[in-house]
């Protein structure tokens, strides 16, 4: 089966159940993946009520047949919520299919796949302690990665990296700068990084940075 195929497969065995639900219909859509030439997934965005069934479909061996559970993650859309997406496989029809679904940021809660796939506990694990998203009927939600008594998601877009703040970054220097020690303009912060002389133990001690010398124009000469 082509990419197109798989999507639209599933596409068809879920808007029974999108009735069923009381989910919109029109909220499933299939497409492709980029990665050129034979590394094409299909993609399908389903509903969050029907993220299990459509996990289930997935795995159905009268349908596509996907045994193989690869991960499961989440991307951070801000406003609009989470995406959780799920990558499985056939092994014997060598074809994989992404799953995503969207859940509210207010309540990031959908069903747990473990039960059809037990490789995706520790997946739901992880990005419930990097993202704050819930898993209904998980058996142990508890820690994977970070240690006892963390606070926070740090892989929500508004955690604030406070190392980046409170010991100086050893990576590569800002764009400009050289060893010969020019001229140091104000460095760029990624998103989540807050501004040391607003935020942290250097708050309202760092002096405003020196703008760059000007090179003096030479002299036009008289003809």
């Amino acid at each position: 089966m082509t990419p197109e195929e798989v999507g639209e497969r599933l596409v068809a065995l879920l808007r029974a159940a999108a009735t069923e639900k009381s989910a919109d219909p029109s909220a499933l859509t299939a497409g492709v993946s980029g990665g050129g030439q034979g590394h094409e997934r299909a993609v399908v965005d389903v509903p969050a009520a029907l993220w299990w069934l459509a996990v289930e479909a997935v795995r159905d061996p009268a349908a596509l047949g996907c045994d193989f559970f690869d991960w499961l993650s989440a991307v951070d859309e801000l406003d609009e919520g989470f995406t959780v997406v799920a990558h499985l496989w056939s092994t014997r029809r060598k074809h994989g299919l992404l799953v995503r679904t969207r859940v509210p940021r207010d309540n990031p809660v959908v069903e747990s796949v473990v039960d059809l796939f037990p490789g995706a506990a520790w997946h739901e694990r992880e990005t419930h302690e990097m993202f704050g998203i819930g898993f209904a009927r998980h058996p142990e939600l508890r820690p994977l990665l970070l240690p006892p008594g963390f606070e926070g998601h740090p892989l929500r877009k508004e955690f604030l990296l406070a190392s980046r703040v409170a010991k100086v970054w050893p990576g590569a220097k800002e764009p400009g700068e050289s060893e010969a020690g020019t001229a140091k303009r104000a460095p760029m912060r990624p998103p989540g990084v807050p501004d040391p002389n607003e935020w942290g133990p250097m708050k309202g001690k760092i002096p405003p940075p020196e703008p760059p010398a000007r090179r003096a124009r030479p002299a036009k000469e008289e003809s």
